[in-house]
């Protein structure tokens, strides 16, 4: 019992703010070389991906995506569109613009420092135009690249997000890793702390992305570690997966029926609080 409450201390002193302590110097003010901005291409391979998301978005309403944004676990069993797929990429980690000699990427999300030390895997189950399979995410050129093949992809989606099997019904889950050094450079012993906070960034901007595009999705905070970096071939060290996200076409009823069904007498509804007036 002792050893429990000594880890939940430790793991609220975490979550305080280290910036007023005295520290060692990061790498950054020791002017040691900066890391990439992002992970440099594994093949010569490229999906280009569109840039134009006109025709893509269904709800301009910010208002309406803010009310109904939700967690959505269950999904139409058809193909979202490359478009779709490629708004939500640019949505959750964009780059807009270069700053500096190439010292930092500005995107679509916030992050400390303008550190950015995520990449994006996906693993494809259906998607049109893209075979089922584990791909890379390249923000500074807006594409992807393939890493590798999916044989059962529902399984292993779901083997990844720790046996839920509601994850394999998904049409592609977004797996974003964290590579330590690019915020530690920075930050040293605070870069893990302000990496967490960054995630929840980039996860927002992904269900309000999705509810702007008629999809649903559900952050999944419980991987199976090791099975997620392997999906990936990540080494688990100097880069893994941190978080992630099941993504589909939206589907209100099954959802609701479906959520209905897996916390059945563990949750009773309530419409008490009246939506917001436009």
């Amino acid at each position: 019992m002792e050893t429990i409450t000594q880890q939940i201390k430790q793991n609220r002193d975490f979550c305080k703010s280290p910036f007023g302590e005295q520290r060692e110097p990061s790498d950054q003010q020791k002017h040691l070389p900066q890391p990439p901005l992002s992970k440099p291409a594994r093949s010569d391979k490229r999906i280009a991906l569109s840039r134009d998301f006109r025709e893509v978005l269904t709800q301009p309403d910010f208002l309406t995506i803010l009310q109904q944004r939700a967690s959505q676990r269950f999904y139409q069993d058809r193909p979202m569109t490359l478009e779709q797929l490629a708004f939500l990429l640019w949505a959750t980690q964009g780059v807009k613009a270069l700053r500096g000699n190439h010292y930092a990427t500005l995107r679509t999300v916030p992050s400390g420092g303008a550190r950015h030390a995520f990449e994006t895997y996906l693993a494809v189950r259906l998607v049109e135009g893209l075979e089922p399979g584990v791909y890379h995410y390249l923000p500074l050129e807006h594409a992807l690249e393939p890493v590798g093949p999916l044989e059962d992809p529902a399984g292993q989606i779901i083997a990844a997000m720790h046996g839920q099997k509601w994850a394999g019904g998904c049409a592609v889950a977004f797996l974003y890793s964290f590579v330590p050094y690019r915020a530690e450079w920075r930050y040293g012993t605070s870069a893990h702390r302000v990496a967490l906070i960054d995630a929840g960034h980039v996860g927002q901007n992904l269900y309000l992305a999705c509810e702007a595009i008629g999809c649903g999705a559900c952050a999944v905070a419980a991987i199976d570690q090791p099975v997620a970096d392997r999906l990936c071939q990540l080494d688990g060290q100097e880069e893994f997966i941190l978080y992630a996200a099941a993504v589909g076409l939206s589907d209100p009823e099954k959802n609701q029926a479906g959520n209905q069904q897996l916390y059945a007498g563990t949750i009773a509804e309530s419409d008490a609080i009246a939506p917001l007036e436009k």
